[in-house]
């Protein structure tokens, strides 16, 4: 049976309609994109999405109270939910510098959680 995916590339700032054509679960023909990059989104898009996880981790005795992390790379799209149930347990200890490992293999998925931004010890 045939099937029609329109998609909306989030590979680069343009924003292609991409048409993904697909029949019994395999991709016949790919349209629409103007860059290797939407090819690459389209396929994956369609037959296991990933997605970047952002979020905030509390942090005690820092200058304030939460640090911004994101996963390290892409994580399968039914992982998010097992990354964010890590998330809401962490409490982590001021300071957190850029690019720190917050957590190794967040939520089981091979992929480090890393700090995004500074947060200094509080000073009285």
């Amino acid at each position: 049976m045939a099937e029609t995916k329109n998609l909306t590339c989030i590979g680069c700032p343009l924003g292609c309609s991409i048409r993904v054509e697909m029949e019994h679960d395999k991709i016949t023909d790919i349209s629409g994109y103007t860059c290797r990059r939407g090819e690459v989104y389209a396929r994956t898009e369609v037959t296991h999405p990933t997605r970047i996880v952002t979020s905030t981790v509390c942090v005690e005795n820092g200058n304030i109270p939460v640090v911004s992390v994101k996963t390290e790379t892409d994580i399968p799209k039914e992982k998010i939910m097992d990354v964010m149930n890590c998330i809401k347990k962490l409490k982590i200890d001021a300071p957190v510098h850029t690019g720190d490992v917050i957590l190794e293999n967040a939520g089981g998925t091979g992929v480090n959680l890393i700090a995004t931004k500074e947060v200094m010890i509080k000073t009285k």
